[in-house]
Order: structure tokens, then sequence, then C-alpha cells
């Protein structure tokens, strides 16, 4: 590698590192795929600039952490730090889609829930043993 390829390299991470405040990991449990969009609050004014970009870029539609990260050409988990921080002021929230919504009052949690909640699961721990299914 290049004298220059090396300095390119160490400012980026000096920048993710000073960008994320030394900090790296979210206080929110944040998925790749976890979808966010722009909230009534507002960051704070010691924020990085990220945060207004990622605002900009929820503003416009949905996007995914994954997406945030290439979109801004951060790592995942300085996006995920920077997001956390969002949810924290309330300017980002993770929408809760129609499938997952209560469909009514005592009608309990729907297939759709269930099922997601079945996949994280499995997901979490994927050697535990399984109980039978009542037939």
């Amino acid at each position: 590698m290049s004298t220059y390829g090396r300095a390119a390299e160490e400012s980026a991470f000096v920048r993710t590192y000073a960008v994320t405040r030394g900090r790296t990991k979210p206080r929110h449990l944040l998925a790749l795929e976890t979808v966010l969009e722009a909230g009534r609050g507002r960051p704070g004014p010691a924020q990085a600039e990220e945060c207004g970009e990622i605002l900009a870029l929820c503003r416009e539609r949905r996007r995914s952490v994954v997406e945030l990260a290439g979109r801004l050409g951060r790592p995942v988990t300085a996006v995920k730090v920077l997001v956390s921080d969002l949810l924290d002021a309330g300017a980002l929230v993770v929408p809760l889609t129609q499938s997952y919504a209560d469909t009514g009052a005592g009608s309990g949690p729907s297939i759709q829930m269930l099922a997601a909640v079945s996949v994280g699961l499995k997901r979490k721990w994927p050697d535990a043993v399984a109980y039978p299914q009542a037939g």
C-alpha cells in the first residue's frame, strides 16, 4: 500500500472515531435490516454532521441501517452509534409495520408477529432444543 493509501485509511479511521466520540457500541439493538424513519424530535447541537445526513435520507423515505451506512460511506457500527443517538433524541423512530400492528383489543399477537419472534429466537439460539408442537 502506498504512503497516500495508508494516510487516507488512517484519516478515515480517525474521522470515524471522532464522529462517534470513541463509542463502539450503540445503546439500541439494531440489525442491518432495521428500518428507520424520521421522528418528531431533533438531534442535539453537538451531533455529528452525519446525523443531519441520516435524517435527510430518512425524511425522503424509510431506510435500513445498512443502506444508511452505504450512503454515508461509513462503517455499519459507526452508523449504528449515530442512529442510536438519534433514536434517543426522538429524531428517528423504528416504524411498526401493519403486519406487526395490534389487530384489535383482546385479539392477541398476529401470526406474522409470532413468526418474526420465532425466527429471531432461532437466529439468537440456533442450537436450542425445540419443544414438540401440539398436534
